[in-house]
């Protein structure tokens, strides 16, 4: 009888510890989602703010990009090392030191260096707050990391409302920007207060083999799910960056209505991810990614290619680029079970690769074409995912039979 009540607690304890843990880290997708896109929301406005041109926005977003690339490819085996928890630290230095600089100098050089400390702090969290789910959560794996995706969503729709609401009444883009770093205070204080479960393996790994990682990060199919992470988030972080300034020229939309369009995108990504925590373990991984992907190819092309009065479509986008990101990051971690750390970091890398390369080429094209044209190219960039899913998807179906 003595033995049953000193278990009891000390499961109970388990179970609150794992689950503090879990909150904190959606509450870091929520800043992840509400820092990150301030950029597409605030982006019209700095550019006439400072006279930049598209060109110059695109290398100012290939910072943030940069930042958030080697990130990825940095946290990944130093999760492994120092533990995740610290990870999350690193994050919010690097978002103060990035809001501060970004929201008090006019350098092009200073604005640049400033994001890519932003990049750093947001590749961080990606990392982190996936590694922390796959950790606490072991089963059903895809259903927690899509919802995990869900609390970015919502910080992602709620923050392109709150940034046109706030330059409606001339308040000036830095104060904004500024407005963040309280919320990377709370996020500090909390993951230094809550406690890591025991049960999990939350502290640096002793044994690190770089030999071995080298080798299961790079076999099999692992070169394809980097290629198809690299160019969905071109697609979606394109999409997410330069939409209101796409509506705003090339729709010719207001302030406030392609501000409401932007945050409809993260809301359809919102809910997306919320259905497809239920959704994707019954279908399939690869199943779900495809139909996504012809989902987005539609809405991208109606939306960028059609008339005005079809602009509406274009937000639809996030409902099917919701699940992408999180699922594909289920898929690669199931089929790794140690330096998952590491692994998952390589992947990342390949997403900040893609969020590097393709708002910069938006940028560039939208310069030596038009707003539409350089727009345009997500439409590619979902095509060619679609094709490649749908490839790997047959080859593991011809794997299976034979």
């Amino acid at each position: 009888m003595e033995q049953v009540i000193i278990r009891k607690p000390h499961n109970i304890r388990k179970t609150s510890t794992r689950e503090m843990i879990a909150y904190g880290t959606f509450f870091a997708f929520f800043l992840f989602g509400w820092i990150g896109n301030m950029t597409g929301a605030t982006l019209p406005t700095i550019l006439q703010d400072l006279h930049l041109s598209y060109s110059q926005a695109g290398t100012i977003l290939f910072g943030i990009s940069l930042g958030f690339f080697l990130a990825t490819f940095l946290v990944g085996p130093l999760s492994d090392m120092i533990g995740k928890k610290a990870v999350i630290f690193i994050s919010c230095g690097c978002f103060v030191v990035g809001i501060l600089g970004f929201s008090s100098f006019s350098a092009f050089s200073v604005l640049t260096a400033s994001m890519f400390f932003i990049g750093l702090a947001l590749g961080s969290l990606e990392v982190g707050g996936n590694l922390i789910i796959v950790d606490l959560y072991p089963q059903n794996k895809g259903r927690y990391l899509n919802l995990l995706n869900f609390f970015y969503g919502v910080g992602s729709m709620l923050v392109p409302f709150y940034v046109g609401f706030l330059l409606s009444t001339a308040i000036s883009w830095r104060t904004i920007y500024r407005s963040g770093l309280p919320l990377v205070v709370v996020l500090f204080v909390y993951f230094l207060l809550a406690r890591y479960p025991l049960s999990i393996s939350s502290a640096p790994t002793s044994a690190f083999d770089w030999k071995q990682v080298g080798k299961s990060a790079f076999s099999g199919d692992m070169p394809v799910f980097y290629f198809i992470m690299m160019l969905y988030v071109a697609a979606e972080l394109g999409t997410g960056v330069w939409m209101v300034e796409f509506l705003q020229k090339a729709k010719a939309q207001s302030v406030m209505t392609s501000s409401l369009f932007l945050s409809l995108f993260f809301g359809m990504m919102t809910v997306g991810r919320f259905v497809g925590s239920f959704v994707v373990e019954r279908i399939g991984y690869l199943k779900s990614m495809v139909f996504a992907a012809l989902g987005a190819i539609l809405c991208v092309a109606v939306g960028t290619f059609g008339p005005s009065s079809l602009a509406f479509v274009l937000p639809v986008s996030g409902l099917f680029y919701s699940i992408v990101f999180p699922t594909l990051t289920a898929t690669v971690s199931e089929l790794h079970q140690e330096n998952i750390g590491t692994i998952l970091g390589l992947l990342f890398t390949f997403s900040g690769l893609g969020g590097m390369l393709g708002p910069w080429l938006i940028g560039v094209l939208s310069d030596w074409t038009t707003i539409r044209l350089g727009f345009g190219i997500i439409t590619l960039f979902c095509v060619i995912v679609c094709i490649t899913l749908f490839w790997l998807m047959k080859q593991q179906t011809l794997a299976k039979t034979r």
